[in-house]
């Protein structure tokens, strides 16, 4: 017996072939099973999990949809370089997975994308958004400090702001993040709510952030929205921790000329130049 059809533990009975895919997936992510090495044959590792082939050809399945393996003609399988490979679906199947990509890590990489998204949602939401889409979210966030302080509501909606700022910026691909984000299939929604005291609790700044947005001041809802969601984010390890003055200055400046629908119209120009 080689070292790779040593004795498995026991696989429970439920959802065999979702069992195996997690092994077969934290092996390949872990390194275990490193890129370019080939997996055992179905018969294999039918006999080294315990289980039946048709459990098998699902894991390799889903194995192949998530691009960490390539099955060849004649049936080789081969483990891929996931980080070259592998796309953000991975992420739906992280619970369980190893030490190179846990939880937590995809957590707060996942934070770390809601960031990116909300800050750029709102500069387009200032420069695209029609009248009565700015009217409903300033309207929305006026009512989101009457939900408060219950950390629970607050949460809800702030779901609900967030979404009129995603669709008024008109860009599909950031709508279907949001609602993978939201709808609980990526990591960010195992994210306690108390992580994200400081940035559901700050009534004023949703408010002023409505404003620069319905103000057509892009710019200025870009670094707002970044500075909000970004309170969310752990630090990682030798991140710079900004003081109270330091984001004051990253904060925009009220009294700096606002963005137009011209100037964005214009700045839209010019970015889509050759």
């Amino acid at each position: 017996m080689t070292d790779n059809q040593a004795a498995e533990a026991p696989i429970r009975r439920e959802s065999v072939s979702d069992q195996v895919f997690a092994r077969l997936r934290d092996r390949l992510l872990s390194g275990e099973i490193p890129p370019g090495a080939p997996l055992l044959g179905e018969r294999d590792l039918a006999a080294q999990f315990n289980v039946n082939r048709h459990a098998i050809r699902e894991a390799l399945k889903r194995l192949h949809q998530a691009r960490l393996i390539e099955i060849a003609h004649g049936g080789r399988t081969v483990a891929l370089n996931w980080r070259q490979t592998a796309g953000l679906d991975l992420v739906i199947s992280l619970p369980g997975a190893g030490e190179v990509i846990s939880v937590d890590g995809a957590q707060r990489d996942t934070l770390e994308m809601r960031a990116c998204i909300g800050s750029d949602a709102a500069r387009l939401c200032a420069m695209r958004a029609a009248p009565q889409m700015l009217e409903s979210i300033v309207a929305a966030a006026t009512q989101y400090g009457e939900r408060g302080p219950d950390l629970d509501e607050l949460a809800v909606a702030d779901i609900a702001w967030w979404r009129l700022v995603i669709e008024g910026c008109g860009n599909l691909a950031y709508l279907l993040a949001f609602n993978s984000l939201v709808g609980g299939a990526l990591a960010f929604s195992h994210t306690p709510k108390d992580q994200r005291t400081e940035e559901l609790l700050d009534v004023r700044g949703r408010i002023r952030l409505a404003r620069l947005i319905a103000e057509r001041d892009a710019a200025g809802a870009q670094r707002l929205a970044r500075d909000l969601l970004s309170r969310s984010i752990p630090p990682l390890p030798g991140d710079p921790v900004l003081s109270n003055n330091a984001l004051s200055k990253n904060a925009p400046n009220e009294n700096a000329p606002k963005q137009t629908a011209a100037d964005a119209a214009g700045a839209s120009a010019l970015e889509a130049r050759p």
